[in-house]
């Protein structure tokens, strides 16, 4: 069902790496869609979700791959907006190296990839980069190092970029999402022990919902936030500050 948007982004150019699983990444394109935008999505797989594909235009993409990100990059002289996604995780199983370094390719150096990638079509269009990090880049994760150390620098790259590109008109910012339910945070929540635990940290005294996170992305690739570079925005229900 389409949701009105208290944002305009009719005519802008949107890509989304890594929205082909129905979790964040989809929100968020779905939400820029009803905003107006011309919105094409990525992902691991070789299909997005049936609902998603009679949506959006979907490229499966490794993003560990550079030679594949460039090409992708390719063919679109113009982008208003690119919001990086893609993220792995294995909660319990991230102390083995190989997939601690697997998962920093993928969340950090991928989420680099293609927005050095994509750099001279952000240019184009004095565009604006959000990159999805994590409340795990504020504190320790000991069932998620690597992805806690992937998003801790997603965040200080974000920074890096916005100070880099300023010059070029492109804004970066991130977004620090908190316990959310999707796909990729099920294993976690079959612990119901760990679920009540998030529950009673939280001030909004709940999990969030994907959709939760599509405000704050819209308000930053907005023209209501053209003077916010190289922040971090937490979405957490307040996890973060108790």
């Amino acid at each position: 069902m389409k949701r009105e948007s208290i944002y305009d982004f009719s005519d802008a150019q949107v890509v989304v790496i890594g929205a082909s699983r129905g979790g964040i990444g989809a929100a968020i394109a779905r939400a820029f869609q009803d905003a107006g935008a011309d919105v094409e999505i990525t992902g691991a797989e070789p299909d997005c979700l049936p609902e998603d594909a009679e949506r959006f235009c979907y490229t499966q993409l490794n993003v560990t791959e550079l030679d594949a990100v460039a090409a992708f990059a390719e063919g679109r002289p113009r982008l208003d907006v690119l919001v990086n996604c893609a993220a792995i995780t294995k909660r319990g199983e991230e102390m083995e190296p190989s997939f601690f370094s697997h998962v920093l390719d993928v969340n950090l150096t991928g989420s680099f990839r293609c927005a050095l990638a994509m750099h001279p079509n952000l240019s184009a269009a004095a565009g604006s980069v959000i990159n999805v990090a994590s409340m795990y880049a504020r504190f320790g994760s000991p069932r998620n190092p690597a992805y806690g150390a992937s998003k801790a620098g997603v965040e200080q790259l974000t920074k890096s970029l916005a100070i880099a590109w300023a010059e070029d008109g492109i804004r970066v910012n991130a977004i620090a999402p908190g316990f959310i339910i999707t796909k990729q945070s099920a294993r976690a929540r079959q612990d119901p022990a760990f679920t009540a635990k998030v529950e009673e940290r939280t001030p909004l005294s709940r999990w969030g919902q994907p959709e939760d996170i599509t405000g704050t992305a819209l308000f930053l690739a907005s023209k209501a936030a053209d003077f916010i570079t190289g922040a971090c925005i937490p979405v957490d229900g307040g996890y973060s500050v108790v």
